[in-house]
């Protein structure tokens, strides 16, 4: 393997590693814990439809790819992936068990199918044959010569009936040691409509709850009673398949019909992961790989007995309150009162937001002033992520219905979340929203709005630059900044972002904003290369970068140049980091952390010391390929001094972080950064910053 760089693939399983280890950490709150194996399962799910999906196509190809994957053939970094998740799963199901007993001690008591009491029978049937049952598919497989294409990522009970002897046609009977009893083979579908978790009725103060995989296996006998079977078992199953979008050429279509279509053809993606519970009968696995097709190229997981663990991100909240992480309000901004006008504050000065320690009301409140001032007369906005029910797009149309021009670019290919955003897009269509589809072969990602208010005769521009999804779900869990400004010039470069994408052939210039995939790279090296020239003229140099990944060898490379010239650098990565640090002679002066806890951290930040002047941006672009080159991008620069100094001092938080901060280091074994005084746990820290800068305010 190339010693320059971490292969992407093993990076980012060694992210999702960290979440396991949330997940195992006694001190994080118990019903916490699930949610994190939860996370560590959907995290997973994601990898294996886009990631090992991607490999394996390179290695189908004939391809080694190993220019493109840090230097190991694609072959056996399939192998290695397998590999991995193996003890990964291995480890997450001894996680599962000590979890649930110690809920025992808490009187919450996840019951099987033989653990039944009597009291509890009547419930159990009720609720199978009302609301079960009618949602059931269930397959029977031996007269069918090709197996039904199965959901991607579903859960399935594997039945198998070993009916009774059977008796001997015409009367002619054989004499035979051992009768050959026919065997059965079915499939039922884990409803997705139900809730996995079943809870029911508490009994002598203790709480109890049932999955829903576990009860079908209870009422198996209901289910198939018109069958004359002598024993019957159901193990879990669950196949991935390769979520790549193959994106119609019709110029008939429109760029929705042609998404939607896509999505829907996913459901015939190639299998590319085959998880089985590993007490399922040898005979009964080997029936359901030959009937589905399923072979060497693919990953194949033996695993618990249950699958789709991601469901335990919506663990049901039962117990007590020390069984979940404390709830802290979201704090207001000082200066910037959410009881008043938002775009008189911010025509004096800049904001910054940081949810979730913040309120994101402040960027919904923004928009639906806009929609109601009458001196608004247009908003322009992207979207990647809403909520399921998103108040960002009520407010949108709410300002259509008053008259003001909306313009939304929203992006349909937005990983996962396609068709909630097939959905907005023809709801905004339909009530006049002028809706943009992008940039022919880009995605767009970058997060802002601008809009104009008519002042003096004049318009005036307000607008938001964030980091992150305008997504009030997300926003409770993923850290994020978003600038409120009026400056005129910034701003302008925004517009010039929402010209592109209209008239994608003109690509105007930027002094201010970084925009991908014009210049967001070039620029980024130029400032590593000042970096470079004030280190060898012994003036101090840093660099601070705090992303989700870091995978991209170009950019690497100058960060390595910049460490051999003497440039201290600080970077804190949540997840892949390719680059390695503390390498004598090749990276020596950079350190890496990755703080993984409550919240998901989410913002990115490019600090450049610039000579004592330093140079800072909030972005929505990674340091990837695709983020410098394949996507629609901008950067923002910071201006002002106070929000110049609250991104320094929160990113020192960050940095200090020594409880839920691993070092990154060659071999990857996601140590802890040592526990020395004072404690420092930067997310919570943080919350105490904000809460610091109120009280300070208020005195």
């Amino acid at each position: 393997m190339n010693k320059k760089y971490i292969n992407r693939e093993l990076s980012w399983l060694q992210f999702n590693s960290r979440v396991l280890q949330e997940a195992e950490d006694e001190t994080v709150p118990l019903i916490e814990r699930l949610r994190f194996l939860g996370i560590f399962s959907n995290n997973l799910d994601e990898f294996f439809k886009v990631r090992y999906a991607t490999v394996k196509r390179i290695d189908l190809a004939g391809k080694t790819g190993k220019s493109e994957l840090g230097g190991i053939k694609a072959s056996k970094l399939l192998e290695k992936i397998t590999e991995i998740v193996i003890r990964q799963q291995s480890e997450s199901l001894k996680i599962l068990d000590d979890i649930q007993t110690r809920l025992r001690d808490h009187n919450i008591n996840i019951i099987k199918e033989d653990e039944v009491s009597d009291s509890q029978q009547d419930y159990i049937r009720n609720f199978f044959l009302s609301k079960v049952s009618p949602a059931l598919v269930t397959i029977i497989l031996n007269d069918l010569t090709e197996i039904p294409s199965l959901k991607d990522s579903a859960a399935y009970l594997a039945v198998k009936m070993v009916m009774k002897e059977e008796i001997p046609k015409h009367g002619i009977t054989h004499l035979i040691d051992r009768p050959v009893r026919e065997k059965k083979y079915v499939l039922i579908e884990i409803p997705r409509s139900i809730e996995r978790f079943v809870i029911l009725p508490e009994e002598n103060g203790k709480q109890y709850i049932m999955l829903l995989d576990d009860l079908i296996r209870y009422n198996l006998h209901r289910i198939f009673n018109i069958f004359d079977y002598e024993s019957i078992t159901a193990h879990m199953i669950k196949i991935t398949r390769d979520a790549e979008l193959d994106i119609d050429s019709d110029l008939s279509k429109s760029f929705i019909d042609k998404i939607s279509s896509s999505v829907k053809d996913r459901i015939k993606g190639d299998p590319v992961r085959f998880v089985y519970d590993m007490n399922i009968e040898e005979d009964t696995l080997t029936y359901l790989m030959n009937k589905m097709g399923i072979d060497t190229t693919d990953s194949i997981i033996p695993g618990g007995r249950y699958h789709n663990r991601r469901d335990y991100m919506g663990f049901p909240s039962v117990g007590s309150k020390d069984l979940y992480y404390e709830v802290n309000e979201p704090l207001p901004i000082p200066g910037l009162i959410l009881q008043a006008s938002l775009l008189s504050g911010i025509a004096q000065k800049d904001f910054l937001l940081y949810t979730p320690y913040q309120s994101f009301a402040y960027t919904v409140k923004f928009l639906r002033e806009a929609a109601l001032d009458p001196k608004v007369k247009t908003i322009k906005i992207t979207i990647y992520r809403l909520a399921k029910i998103s108040h960002i797009a009520s407010s949108l149309i709410n300002a259509v219905k008053n008259g003001k021009k909306v313009t939304v670019q929203i992006e349909l290919r937005a990983r996962f979340d396609e068709v909630a955003n097939i959905r907005y897009a023809e709801q905004m269509q339909q009530e006049g929203v002028n809706l943009i589809f992008g940039v022919p072969g880009l995605k767009v990602h970058c997060k802002a709005c601008v809009i104009e208010r008519e002042e003096n005769s004049k318009l005036i521009r307000y607008g938001f630059i964030s980091t992150g999804n305008f997504n009030e779900s997300t926003s409770r869990v993923y850290t994020d900044y978003t600038l409120f400004t009026a400056n005129a010039e910034i701003l302008k470069e925004v517009d010039k972002v929402f010209d592109f994408f209209e008239t994608n052939y003109k690509v105007s210039k930027y002094k201010h904003l970084l925009v991908s995939p014009h210049y967001t790279r070039i620029t980024l090296m130029n400032l590593i290369q000042k970096e470079i020239d004030s280190a060898k003229k012994g003036i101090h140099a840093e660099i601070k970068l705090k992303l989700n990944s870091l995978s991209d060898y170009k950019m690497i490379d100058k960060l390595y140049m910049a460490s051999q010239a003497g440039v201290k650098i600080k970077l804190i990565v949540r997840g892949i980091c390719c680059l390695i640090p503390g390498v004598e002679g090749m990276s020596e002066n950079i350190e890496a952390i990755s703080v993984v806890d409550k919240f998901l951290e989410h913002p990115r930040v490019y600090i450049f010391e610039n000579a004592g002047d330093p140079k800072i941006y909030i972005s929505s672009a990674d340091w990837m390929t695709r983020n410098m080159d394949q996507r629609v991008e901008i950067s923002c620069p910071i201006y002002q001094e106070d929000i110049k100094q609250e991104i320094l001092e929160t990113f020192e938080i960050s940095w200090k972080d020594n409880v839920k901060a691993r070092i990154f280091n060659p071999e990857q074994e996601n140590i802890y950064r040592e526990h020395k005084e004072p404690v420092t746990r930067s997310q919570f820290a943080l919350y105490d910053y904000y809460l610091k800068k109120i009280e300070t305010t208020t005195e």
